[in-house]
């Protein structure tokens, strides 16, 4: 389903298949629309492509990753590729990406920082349910 949505948005996409520059350009994405850095950890990225008209926005990794975010102690899952409509502060219809809550993993289909002064990012579900973290605990991680 998503490497269709992929196709559909892939006409006059600036779209990146340089492993090196794919890092570097889902950084810059990132930072674009303000939110922090670490927020996709990703490794052995293949293509990033974001089509500016629609907002859309795709990274294809070679395997699927999993990542703790050390500071909040939370653990999340990365598929091989990850879709999402973006603008200022927001990532929206987001797929690919779960979180893991007790002992199950919950997909996730928003991020969001309503306020930049408050400190705080959110995170949505599929189902409505949300929860807000320290931007802090996704700025860039060192290895």
């Amino acid at each position: 389903m998503t490497s269709q949505l992929i196709q559909n948005h892939r006409e006059n996409a600036e779209i990146v298949t340089d492993e090196a520059l794919c890092k570097k350009k889902s950084k810059e994405l990132l930072q674009s629309i303000n939110l922090p850095t670490g927020l996709l950890p990703l490794n052995d990225v293949v293509e990033v492509g974001h089509n500016h008209a629609t907002g859309f926005v795709w990274l294809k990794q070679k395997k699927k990753k999993e990542h703790l975010f050390r500071a909040i102690g939370r653990k999340t899952s990365y598929d091989t590729e990850v879709t999402a409509f973006v603008e200022n502060r927001r990532m929206m219809k987001l797929t690919g990406v779960k979180t893991k809550e007790l002992f199950i993993w919950v997909s996730l289909s928003d991020i969001r920082i309503d306020d930049p002064s408050s400190g705080k990012i959110t995170f949505g579900t599929p189902t409505g349910i949300s929860r807000s973290f320290p931007v802090t605990a996704f700025e860039e991680e060192e290895d």
